[in-house]
């Protein structure tokens, strides 16, 4: 049985008290007093993300009761333009519970503009700015994964809005709700809409991929025991848990599933050769996965029959990244910071390919050593987020503890023309 929110009964208690305010006095004949205004509307899971072109579109979502508000149109406009336009949301259950998702995506955006949107008319004013059509200034971003909702979550939040990045991008186990924990889910929400908010005031759109923890049973699982995932991100993911997503003519990231709802063999890797063929020439391709081809703290090697954490990536989607020559792949799960040699077939190459991650947003392990490690260059036990800079042919990829301290700083190898053998 589904029982109303807390705020919707207190709404409805106040609507009733209100109504009833307006008949008067029927003993006195004074005149009705006249109902307060609506409280401003401030829904705190309130965030952005995208579901298609990221340079003309942004989908405004959030989660909450029905009844919260009356008014859930969302009108929108450029900052310095004073005609609005209105759009209403599509609303849809939020699985086990009495909420709903509300969403709606904005399209024929200018690129590189500022925007202003308010959820009915009591809404305060937010803003957001689209992605550049061009990438004529650098382009900035941060990534992380494995974030849960602790205060060491919370403070690389806060840390990765220091740095004004155009968007966040985290490749799984956001909240650690296991499909399990609404409660869960929407803490994570709530933290990143609280806290990951520009210096001028906009809203940062968040990019998940999908991890372990966002599934009821984390691996092999269908869609329906990822319910909290795909009921906030299904617009980029409407049938299965990969998609690509291109900012003009700069930018690609690649997001794959490490089997969590999709097998990492055959229809997925056929997907993943046809992605990045189509995308061989294109400048900067970021591949973004949970579960890592090299880990640095969970061992890559099989024991007693049992295949190694990243057997399949490695089998599968890694001779297709060195194919290719990826610059860069975005890897998580093992809760610590990690930074490979570039590499070809497991081997130190000038013009192989970089893994940087492994997840300690909110999560931490201590990993192995590059010496324990050959493909390691750099390993610690520090939570931390990537900040990545792209600045003409330059790519730069810094990362940050949650204090803000700089613990490791590389620069990736641009792709040669073409495809590139993946043998040394």
């Amino acid at each position: 049985m589904l029982y109303p929110s807390r705020r919707l009964f207190l709404g409805t208690s106040f609507a009733a008290l209100s109504a009833a305010c307006l008949i008067g006095d029927e003993k006195t004949n004074k005149p009705a007093k006249k109902a307060p205004p609506e409280t401003p509307f401030h829904p705190d899971t309130l965030f952005l993300t995208w579901q298609r072109d990221p340079t003309t579109t942004m989908t405004v979502q959030w989660i909450g009761a029905a009844g919260e508000t009356t008014d859930t149109t969302v009108t929108y406009a450029p900052l310095k333009v004073e005609q609005w336009q209105a759009q209403s949301p599509k609303v849809r259950p939020y699985p086990r519970t009495d909420l709903k998702v509300y969403r709606t995506e904005l399209t024929g955006l200018k690129p590189g503009t500022d925007y202003r949107f308010r959820i009915g008319k009591e809404s305060p004013t937010y803003r957001f700015r689209t992605m550049p059509a061009k990438a004529t200034d650098a382009i900035h971003f941060v990534s992380g994964g494995d974030c849960g909702v602790n205060s060491h979550a919370v403070a690389n939040n806060i840390q990765a809005a220091r740095q004004d990045p155009m968007f966040v991008l985290i490749g799984g186990d956001l909240g650690y709700d296991n499909g399990t924990s609404a409660a869960t889910s929407l803490a994570f929400v709530r933290n990143y809409s609280k806290h990951t908010i520009g210096r001028d005031g906009r809203l940062i759109p968040l990019i998940a991929a999908i991890g372990n923890h966002e599934v009821d049973g984390r691996y092999s699982m269908p869609r329906a025991k990822a319910p909290f995932f795909y009921a906030l991100f299904d617009g980029l993911y409407p049938e299965k848990g990969f998609a690509s997503l291109d900012f003009g003519d700069y930018l690609s990231l690649v997001l794959l599933d490490t089997n969590h709802t999709t097998p990492i063999a055959g229809e997925q890797t056929d997907w993943l050769e046809k992605t990045l063929r189509a995308r061989k020439d294109h400048p900067n391709v970021f591949v973004v996965n949970h579960v890592p081809a090299y880990p640095s703290y969970r061992n890559p090697e099989s024991v007693n029959g049992k295949d190694g954490t990243g057997a399949e990536n490695r089998e599968h989607w890694v001779p297709l990244l060195e194919k290719y020559r990826v610059p860069v792949v975005l890897e998580h799960h093992d809760h610590t910071f990690k930074r490979t040699k570039p590499l070809l077939g497991g081997l130190s190459h000038n013009n192989g390919v970089l893994y940087l991650g492994d997840g300690s947003w909110g999560k931490l392990r201590t990993p192995k050593s590059p010496e324990k490690l050959s493909y390691l260059a750099a390993s610690s036990s520090d939570y931390h987020l990537s900040l990545h800079r792209i600045q003409g042919n330059e790519r730069f990829h810094l990362a940050l503890d949650e204090r803000g301290r700089v613990m490791d700083a590389c620069h990736s190898g641009q792709r040669r023309s073409g495809i590139v053998p993946a043998s040394s």
